[in-house]
């Protein structure tokens, strides 16, 4: 199968008229009407069908942009200068239930969900009566497919859900997504799951994703899902669940499956990562944005160059001069101290556009970091060192594990520093800040002696609203209780 993520590929071949917004679940111009399981009749169009669902998942309002973008934007690591009206609700938490980030999230988060059921069921349906050959194919298929439906599904409940454990407290009977491994027919009667339920489908999908990879194999492209990337993916699921042991396990399954065993640690080593397109080899999954498939121009690049956003004073206090990673740190023209205007950082493709920039999704640099977390609350503060090395090398002035704290409590709050410092701009921040139960300082004003508008604020209750179309259509989903009261209040 050729490289390439045709737009609307599964519209030319299936459907008519993709686009749009509807008033119900999966009710949109997307879904309506249309039966794509009963177009998934050979080998061939499941393969075209999983080809389109990329197209949904890369689109600027999933994973090419907005559900990413959200995990950085509205915390402690990022300042928005104001120039601009973009995210602007998010970043000052004065949303409503009908904000349209919100929306676009769940409705293409949705899509992706949906077409990925599409094509495994469609792959099962032909199975046993498939050659050698074209069961080899179809195991491909349905593994990525599976583990595209996993990340999705953990990006919504992550999102629209409370943590699952937040420091050993247990949430997982909170409200959480709508789950369903059948495909979600226009205008069905729906429910909310519980976040736990939410959880097990997710990893019950990238289990199912690692038994089909094994059995159909795995692309060499990184702008597909692979072995790699399902593990790591994995990992990150077990770190919210505070599974350490299975945390470990895959996080260093997908090291050892993608042959990662040192990552860049100079200025010009880290540099290159981020130098063109797919330079970062580092990268377990990425996403095939240049300027040519660029998903409607608006990657992720946009919101660290145009929409004026930048890496906060607190998180540039963070990095030591010696630190490699300040290499990609740079500041556009109309730069002032009072307006910041970043260089977009890892969206920084030299000789182009940050708009066509890649977005890398599963990164070797967070497998490391899972493991050194994970094993520090395991009582291994040795075994927490070495993996926590890997990546704290970055800073050439550290050289050794005995550069690093020594005490549980130090190291913890370096491990926690160094995922701010080595996760920016891939939307993990939200996330740790709420699973930690930090007492966070959000919306910072006035750079650069930056004041934070709301302080000790008990993030790990933070709730994104369901949009209120999808509630107000009727179809069985429910709004989360009390999600505004967690709002911060001056």
């Amino acid at each position: 199968m050729k490289k390439i993520l045709i737009h609307t590929l599964v519209a030319v071949a299936l459907t008519a008229g993709l686009s749009g917004c509807g008033d119900s679940f999966l009710d949109t111009k997307f879904y309506r009407g249309q039966d794509l399981s009963e177009g998934l009749t050979t080998v061939p169009v499941v393969s075209s069908a999983l080809n389109g669902t990329y197209d949904n998942f890369y689109n600027y309002r999933f994973a090419g942009n907005y559900a990413i973008a959200i995990g950085d934007i509205p915390t402690d690591v990022t300042y928005w200068n104001g120039v601009t009206g973009h995210w602007s609700a998010i970043y000052g938490y004065t949303y409503l239930d009908t904000e349209g980030y919100l929306a676009d999230i769940w409705e293409y988060g949705y899509k992706a969900i949906n077409q990925s059921t599409r094509v495994i069921v469609g792959a099962q349906a032909l199975y046993d009566k498939a050659s050698d050959d074209e069961k080899k194919e179809l195991d491909r298929d349905m593994a990525e497919a599976y583990t595209m439906r996993g990340y999705a599904r953990l990006m919504l409940t992550n999102i629209f859900s409370h943590q699952i454990k937040v420091n050993g407290t247990d949430f997982s009977d909170r409200p959480g997504i709508v789950i369903s491994d059948q495909v979600i027919l226009p205008e069905t009667q729906v429910a909310r799951s519980t976040v736990g339920e939410s959880y097990a489908a997710v990893v019950s999908d990238l289990k199912n994703a690692l038994a089909h990879f094994k059995s159909g194999g795995s692309r060499t492209e990184r702008v597909y899902w692979r072995i790699p990337a399902a593990h790591g993916v994995l990992a990150r699921a077990y770190l919210y669940m505070e599974n350490w042991d299975e945390a470990i396990t895959h996080a260093r399954a997908a090291l050892d499956s993608a042959k990662v065993t040192s990552l860049a640690d100079t200025p010009s080593a880290y540099r290159a990562l981020y130098a063109g397109e797919q330079s970062n080899n580092e990268s377990f999954f990425s996403l095939a944005i240049n300027a040519t498939k660029n998903f409607g121009a608006s990657s992720l690049g946009n919101v660290w160059s145009v929409y004026c956003f930048s890496p906060s004073p607190k998180l540039q206090r963070l990095y030591k001069e010696s630190d490699s990673r300040r290499s990609i740190m740079t500041w556009g023209a109309r730069n002032k101290p009072a307006t910041p205007y970043y260089g977009s950082g890892k969206f920084n493709l030299a000789g182009s556009s940050p708009y066509f920039a890649t977005n890398y999704i599963v990164n070797a640099p967070e497998m490391y970091l899972i493991q050194a977390e994970a094993l520090l609350q395991k009582g291994d503060l040795d075994g927490s060192r070495k993996a926590l090395l890997v990546v704290a090398r970055r800073d050439v002035s550290i050289k050794a594990v005995g550069d690093l704290p020594q005490t549980k409590d130090a190291l913890y709050s370096f491990i926690k520093d160094e995922r701010a410092r080595e996760l920016f701009q891939e939307g993990f921040r939200l996330w740790d800040l709420r699973r930690w139960d930090e007492q966070a300082e959000v919306y910072a004003i006035n750079a650069p002696n930056e004041k934070y508008t709301y302080t000790n604020y008990k993030i790990s209750d933070l709730v994104y609203p369901i949009p209120a179309d999808e509630v107000n259509a009727g179809f069985g989903v429910t709004q989360t209780p009390g999600w505004s009261d967690a709002l911060p209040k001056k």
